[in-house]
């Protein structure tokens, strides 16, 4: 999905309605993005990282099925990670 043009510098996207932050390049639900758009209850969080956007209380959106590969695949890897064995 393209980045809005107001925000082709930023990555997460929070929606004021209901604290949700969109991930701009994991998004594939184009249409939820141009509403939150149209509606203007949006905001962005600088530094523009999701630990920031998750300190204001904003949840991560898990409708987009880029969202949820990419939550899937960081869990993967934090599994592998605390599966290999510690160095003595």
């Amino acid at each position: 999905m393209e980045r809005p043009s107001r925000f082709e510098e930023h990555r997460y996207l929070g929606d004021k309605r209901n604290q949700v932050v969109h991930d701009l390049d994991a998004c594939t639900d184009a249409e939820a993005i141009d509403e939150l758009m149209a509606a203007e209850t949006f905001v962005c969080f600088g530094p523009d990282t999701l630990p920031e956007a998750r300190n204001r209380g904003y949840r991560l959106c898990t409708r987009c099925d880029g969202v949820r590969q990419q939550a899937r695949a960081e869990a993967e890897a934090a599994e592998a990670t605390a599966a290999q064995p510690a160095d003595a």
